[in-house]
């Protein structure tokens, strides 16, 4: 009996290295990758249709993809590499670095530096456009954040001779490069470059790797595929990362809803699923029904040109992210593209949750 004790002792460590196994065990609790090390869930721990992962990774491959991940309460179930891309290489967000943007600035309302509702000019003085003085003084950061600044969108380079005055603020929704003029504020309002501000605030708090490149007309982050990932997965936790409630939940659910009333899809330059209309850059044209009819009506997502994309649906505590080159390079679009629909009815052969 003694030595039964001692051999059950002994075996103790083992049985629970196992029971906590991420990729054989479910685990319905959220996970936070280390800066080294990300845990994984296998595809049969969560009853998903192993057979259709092929087909998934066909179309992806066949749409141009570089990378692809799909986490589930934070823990890695696919992760995929194409082209030659690897876990280290550097891609651009395009404009699904606006989502950065955008939470960079309320993290800066949360800090007390700024607030949304306040004029641009206030920070950045008056004549910051060549609208006339009464028309510009309506222009707040919420505008900029909900892109319906009013200003000409004829333009995407942010210069004062562009910015011109097109509708009153809050009355037309444009997809429009203006929402810069928020790195131009924090910056301002931090005393010190946007990036610095971001690096300290945001990304070293999430382990983010990457880098802004703010070219002449564009500006643009660029990191690696897990990098994205995390970011996706702060916004899944609504802001939290661990045990740091980064930006405010309220502030970060403001970010998520719909912000107004002319394109409900759009909140605080993230896109949102499920609601009843939506509008797409480059259109006054608004279209009925939800943003990606095949994905969870829940879903929000950040979404940049050549498809680049981060998904966020809570009620699957799922983040899927992509990286590539554009899905149909004949016919790029600057977010919402036919490959989003085509995409999530292969995502959903392999989920089983459609």
């Amino acid at each position: 009996m003694k030595y039964l004790k001692i051999l059950f002792l002994l075996l103790l460590p083992f049985t629970a290295c196992n029971k906590n196994d991420g990729d054989d065990q479910p685990d319905d609790t959220m996970y936070f990758p280390t800066d080294i090390e990300w845990d994984t869930r296998s595809l049969s721990s969560l009853g998903w249709n192993e057979s259709a992962v092929q087909p998934l990774k066909d179309y992806l491959i066949q749409k141009n993809t570089r990378s692809f991940m799909i986490l589930v309460n934070g823990r890695i179930v696919m992760e995929e590499y194409f082209n030659g891309h690897t876990p280290t290489t550097t891609w651009q967000w395009n404009s699904a670095g606006k989502t950065l943007v955008a939470t960079t600035t309320l993290i800066a309302q949360q800090e007390g530096l700024l607030d949304i509702n306040n004029k641009v000019s206030d920070y950045l003085g008056i004549g910051w456009t060549s609208e006339p003085s009464e028309k510009e003084n309506l222009i707040t950061l919420k505008h900029l954040l909900t892109m319906t600044s009013g200003i000409n969108d004829e333009s995407n380079l942010v210069i004062k001779s562009n910015l011109t005055y097109l509708a009153d603020a809050g009355t037309r929704w444009s997809y429009h490069n203006v929402f810069q003029a928020l790195m131009d504020v924090v910056g301002d309002a931090s005393s010190q470059n946007f990036e610095t501000y971001f690096n300290t605030i945001l990304k070293a708090k999430i382990g983010m790797e990457g880098f802004w490149d703010n070219g002449l007309i564009f500006k643009i982050y660029h990191s690696n595929t897990r990098s994205m990932a995390r970011f996706g997965l702060l916004a899944l936790n609504k802001g939290k990362w661990k045990n740091e409630q980064i930006l405010n939940e309220s502030f970060f659910n403001a970010g998520i809803s719909s912000s107004q009333s002319i394109n409900p899809s759009y909140g605080y330059l993230w896109w949102l699923n499920g609601k009843t209309s939506f509008m797409v850059p480059g259109s006054q044209t608004v279209y009925q029904g939800p943003l990606v009819p095949n994905a969870p009506s829940d879903m929000f997502a950040a979404m940049g040109a050549e498809d680049e994309r981060i998904y966020v649906i809570p009620g699957e505590k799922m983040v899927v992210v992509r990286m590539g080159d554009a899905s149909d390079p004949g016919n790029p679009t600057f977010a919402l593209s036919g490959f989003d629909n085509a995409l999530w009815e292969k995502i959903n052969d392999v989920i089983n949750t459609k």
